[in-house]
């Protein structure tokens, strides 16, 4: 089963409570004159979004718990621990891919080449906030069709994050139609659009989401993950 969504961007409903502890702003103190300028870049961003995405169900696959492997077809990733744990029930799973497009990206690059660095990264972190919002939608589609069927599914999981090595993209997009959604994959496991993302969900009858427990993970550099270590402490 294939399917693939487009969205708009004022259907993902993305508001500046959204951006700001992304953008270093803590505590809900954002100081002038940054809330006009965030929300001024939101109503500014539909005209540089084309926001597609969609997931392709796999009928069977294997989790090897000692080997922390996850095997789809001819394919087998190596996730880590963390990863096949939580997708240990699973008994099919769906790969997705979504995108915000490549317009967000090239006009955060023009105003950082105009002088504007600024306004730039406030477009940057809105293409990041438009794909996570995207793909999240795209999972609860997923979630409430299997539910017809008596089925749950996972939360999900990327390349790149909770210690998956993001080379393993290279897996990942062979199993999908080619130019999916129009993205595309460079050698080295560079998303074109950059603004994209690519993963798995486990789909299982004793399946459960559980959230995201990013003190299980040890990458340091990853903002979301910085920012809940942070609340939770």
């Amino acid at each position: 089963m294939i399917k693939e969504f487009q969205y708009t961007f004022e259907e993902l409903l993305i508001v500046s409570e959204d951006l700001t502890e992304l953008l270093g702003f803590e505590d809900g103190i954002v100081p002038e004159p940054f809330p006009e300028i965030i929300q001024q870049a939101i109503d500014d961003a539909p005209q540089f979004c084309e926001i597609k995405g969609g997931y392709k169900v796999f009928n069977s696959v294997k989790i090897n718990l000692k080997e922390e492997s996850i095997q789809i077809k001819d394919q087998t990733f190596f996730p880590t621990k963390i990863v096949t744990t939580q997708l240990k029930e699973s008994t099919s799973a769906a790969l997705f891919i979504c995108t915000a497009g490549a317009e967000i990206t090239n006009h955060a690059n023009e105003l950082i080449a105009q002088g504007d660095p600024m306004l730039g990264y406030i477009f940057d972190v809105i293409g990041s906030v438009t794909v996570e919002k995207a793909i999240g939608k795209i999972q609860k589609e997923l979630e409430l069709e299997l539910l017809k069927l008596g089925m749950n599914i996972s939360d999900r999981y990327s390349p790149g994050y909770c210690e998956w090595d993001v080379a393993e993209q290279q897996y990942l997009f062979p199993l999908m139609p080619k130019n999916f959604c129009g993205v595309s994959l460079s050698d080295s496991s560079l998303m074109n659009p950059i603004k994209s993302v690519s993963g798995i969900i486990g789909i299982g009858t004793n399946l459960q989401q559980k959230g995201y427990q990013c003190h299980w993970c040890t990458d340091k550099n990853c903002i979301y993950g910085r920012i809940k270590r942070k609340n939770r402490a």
